[in-house]
């Protein structure tokens, strides 16, 4: 098997349906299995419960639909518009942008963060992009043009969190 016949995230054949991918991958992140003896600080946190739970479910059954700037789903996305669009199945109401959603939920330091809060990433006295935290350091995210909705190791240490 060649690393292009492996998908990287599931650690399964990339042959798998994209349905299958996906209810894999919504599977592991909000399963509410918990973490292996040994597993890491953000494997023993508490599952995402409630609207964060949903909102992860939701966005994890959007994966692998476009990038559109400006869009809020049912199937483009930007950032936001995905975030809000989990959300909002979810039953709570957020602001359209990044930074608007920022200052609409409560801020929670990361070692309270559990899967299903917002990630919040600054630079230049705003907030530039969102995703919804799937535990282990990824999150889902619709991240930028050309790109689908997947998951992402968080890759700046310029972030925050915040729950609905």
């Amino acid at each position: 098997m060649t690393a292009r016949d492996h998908h990287p995230a599931l650690g399964v054949p990339a042959l798998a349906s994209r349905a299958a991918a996906v209810s894999v991958l919504t599977l592991a992140l909000v399963g509410g299995v918990g973490p292996a003896p040994g597993g890491t600080p953000d494997a023993a946190a508490a599952s995402a419960s409630g609207a964060g739970k949903t909102a992860l479910r939701v966005a994890a059954s959007k994966a692998g639909a476009p990038y559109q700037w400006g869009a809020t789903g049912p199937h483009r996305f930007d950032c936001s518009g995905l975030t809000q669009y989990a959300f909002k199945r979810a039953g709570k109401r957020l602001p359209r942008t990044a930074h608007a959603q920022y200052r609409h939920v409560r801020h929670i330091k990361k070692s309270s963060r559990k899967r299903g809060d917002l990630v919040f990433f600054h630079g230049g006295g705003t907030v530039y992009h969102v995703g919804i935290y799937a535990g282990e350091g990824r999150m889902w995210n619709a991240p930028k043009p050309g790109a689908s909705v997947r998951t992402d190791r968080i890759w700046s240490r310029a972030v925050s969190y915040g729950r609905p």
